[in-house]
């Protein structure tokens, strides 16, 4: 076979293949990179809105959905109603325990309980034989005075005439002031027992002793006990009757500590009454109590109210009611705009339509259906009432801290 010529070659010749390869590959990468960069449809992931918003934006259909309800901010004075459960009792000035200053024996009973009685009206009559004993001995000292005055008298003029002494003179005078001091301490006697001046003064006169002890009206009012019956024996610790002048009344009532401040004396209130629910009673504090109940921690309170009718009677419940009034640029919200919110307390505040705000707001106390706002609105802005618990599940949705 002969033999076939084998090619030959030389450097240029593979520099120049070398380099037809070399475009022929960067050609191929960068069609596979275009064609990759073309088909490549992934989107890019994008920032979430900010968590920092303080605005909740509402569509008109979501508007519609919530039917939201708008009030202004009010500005001006709050009237503070607070009641106080209290009981009716009688005047404690005007109210007289009647007791027996002397032990005796019941004669008879003249009046009754209910009964309007004046002034010395005998309310009943006992026989004591203590009291006769002290008549007694007032008579005695008065003897023994007439007996003392006229022995100084006849002594002085013996004196006169130098029949007796200087010394016995004197000696009787002293005798006559002892007698005058014991004739008056038992007369002093006769009137801490209750015997009336008439009375000693019958006695002085007739020199007859009585032992009767008239218990009397110590003034005008009305019998509200009798602890008394005939034919009894009543001793000094005993209370016969209790005497109360009705015209006006105490009405007394416990005040919690929390609404003590809007307590203050000689400050006009209402007090309503169990028996006459639809009656109203005006009435003014007299006392208001300086120390707390420590047990109930309640404060005392006395209300005095009129009462020519007689219709408060001792023992009724009654209900003191006591408004007062806040300062003129208080400002209130409707009880039904306030949330609970992450940190206190709440309220949504319009900005424009469809844009709300959660407001974080400093409360007050609720009087009614309002209460009062002491931080974090202004008046006349507009606040969500009706709906505003919606607006609440919407800001927790999309994660809006309220503003402060």
């Amino acid at each position: 076979m002969g033999n076939s010529p084998v090619p030959r070659y030389n450097a240029r010749h593979l520099v120049q293949a070398w380099s037809r390869s070399l475009v022929i590959c960067l050609l191929l990468v960068g069609g596979a990179a275009c064609e990759n960069r073309a088909t490549d449809t992934t989107p890019v992931a994008q920032n979430p809105p900010s968590a920092t918003s303080r605005l909740l934006r509402l569509t008109a259909e979501e508007l519609s959905r919530m039917q939201l309800e708008l009030s202004p901010v009010a500005q001006g004075e709050i009237l503070s109603h607070r009641e106080f459960p209290a009981t009716v009792q009688a005047n404690q000035n005007e109210l007289a325990e009647v007791t027996a200053l002397i032990r005796g024996r019941v004669v008879k009973v003249h009046v009754d309980v209910g009964q309007d009685v004046t002034k010395g009206t005998r309310l009943a009559l006992l026989h004591s034989v203590d009291l006769g004993v002290a008549e007694g001995e007032h008579l005695k000292a008065e003897a023994r005075l007439e007996e003392a005055e006229r022995s100084h008298v006849r002594a002085k003029e013996l004196y006169e005439n130098k029949a007796v002494s200087l010394a016995e003179l004197q000696r009787r005078e002293a005798a006559m002031k002892a007698a005058r001091a014991e004739a008056r301490e038992t007369r002093n006697r006769l009137e801490l027992l209750g015997v009336p001046q008439e009375e000693i003064e019958r006695l002085d006169r007739e020199h007859t002793i009585k032992a009767d002890m008239p218990l009397r009206a110590p003034f005008d009012g009305r019998v509200i006990t009798r602890n008394i019956t005939k034919g009894e024996v009543v001793e000094t610790d005993q209370t016969l009757f209790t005497v109360a002048n009705l015209t006006d009344v105490w009405v007394i009532g416990n005040v919690p500590e929390k609404d003590i401040r809007f307590i203050r004396k000689d400050q006009n209130v209402n007090v309503v009454l169990a028996a006459y629910p639809h009656a109203i009673f005006g009435g003014t504090i007299t006392y208001v109590g300086d120390v707390l109940d420590p047990a109930t921690r309640t404060m005392s309170l006395r209300v005095t109210v009129s009462n020519p009718e007689r219709l408060l009677k001792p023992e009724m419940f009654a209900v003191i009611s006591v408004y007062a009034t806040s300062s003129p640029d208080a400002l209130s919200v409707p009880l039904a705009a306030v949330q609970d919110g992450p940190v206190g307390k709440m309220v949504f505040i319009q900005q424009e339509a469809g844009t709300f705000e959660a407001r974080a707001v400093k409360l007050g106390n609720e009087e009614g259906e309002v209460i009062r706002v002491l931080e974090g609105v202004k008046a006349g802005e507009q606040v969500v009432t009706k709906g505003s618990f919606a607006l609440k599940s919407e800001m927790e949705r999309h994660k809006i801290e309220p503003s402060t």
